[in-house]
């Protein structure tokens, strides 16, 4: 907590940030002001509130310090950035970003406040680095229902991949470690040939499958030996580039790929139009 604690502007939301976290992490069945409150011996649920919606604080510098202290101590060149969304069911209409849309954690259509999340994962762990909040667009487009809720004037309507792509730009501006090395994400999708990508549903959403296209990408390879496309990548032998590149695809959608199980090259690269099965660089198709 000292990392963070000069981002307050008083000790007492300070003392009740060590509160907070320390409930999170003590594994209560469920995570609210109320739950949080009677494990910090609270008798009610007012100081966690007022710390969640009032405290002065700068959230983006205690981001940005939780970002160093993770890859400080979870670094490693295989690590990976991993997108991810997730929304909390809500009953009333008041919380910014609520509105009646998919969430993945009642699996249908409820009324919920969706975020998109940045997680860096490795072999020692992995860890929250990053969230923005999803706004959609019948709230972009409400200056009074904005004012009640406290949004900015300068937050607009953002897609989900959008979201996504400002935060790994934000990882990558701290040189936060991964296993891609020094390049740019969508350079090296760039670079690919249409073969390389297999187009799969990551479920059901709002609006039907969610469909992206996928492909391995092996930036590495220590040894020269026969192997197979359909294979996993083998960590004692190359290292796999497991970062989503999150720019629209420019390809109609058509029908996937056979997967066939291919010879890669000492280079790490299928030959000729072999497909698909090398990698797990995500491509998002359409918007969210």
């Amino acid at each position: 907590m000292g990392r963070i604690a000069g981002r307050f502007g008083r000790v007492e939301p300070r003392r009740q940030a060590r509160a907070f976290v320390l409930g999170l992490i003590a594994g209560l069945p469920r995570n609210n002001c109320w739950t949080l409150a009677e494990h910090a011996g609270d008798a009610n649920p007012d100081g966690m509130q007022y710390l969640g919606e009032r405290a002065c604080r700068d959230a983006g510098a205690v981001r940005d310090d939780v970002r160093g202290y993770v890859v400080e101590h979870l670094a490693e060149p295989q690590a990976v950035l991993v997108v991810d969304e997730t929304g909390d069911v809500k009953k009333g209409a008041a919380t910014a970003g609520v509105q009646r849309q998919y969430t993945g954690t009642a699996g249908r259509v409820e009324n919920a406040q969706v975020a998109v999340y940045l997680t860096y994962a490795g072999r020692g762990g992995h860890a929250l680095i990053d969230r923005r909040l999803y706004l959609p667009k019948s709230w972009a487009g409400d200056p009074a229902r904005r004012a009640a809720a406290g949004i900015p004037d300068d937050v607009a309507f953002t897609t989900k991949p959008a979201l996504a792509a400002v935060m790994i730009g934000a990882a990558k501006d701290h040189n936060v470690t991964t296993g891609a090395g020094k390049f740019r994400a969508d350079a090296i999708a760039a670079r690919l040939p249409r073969a390389s990508w297999q187009r799969l549903s990551a479920g059901p959403g709002l609006k039907g499958h969610r469909w992206y296209d996928w492909a391995w990408v092996f930036h590495r390879v220590r040894q020269p030996r026969s192997a197979l496309a359909a294979d996993p990548p083998q960590p004692q032998d190359r290292r796999a580039g497991l970062l989503p590149v999150l720019v629209a695809a420019s390809r109609p959608a058509g029908r996937l790929c056979q997967r066939r199980r291919a010879a890669v090259d000492h280079r790490g690269e299928l030959p000729g139009r072999q497909n698909c099965q090398l990698g797990k660089w995500r491509h998002s198709q359409g918007s969210a």
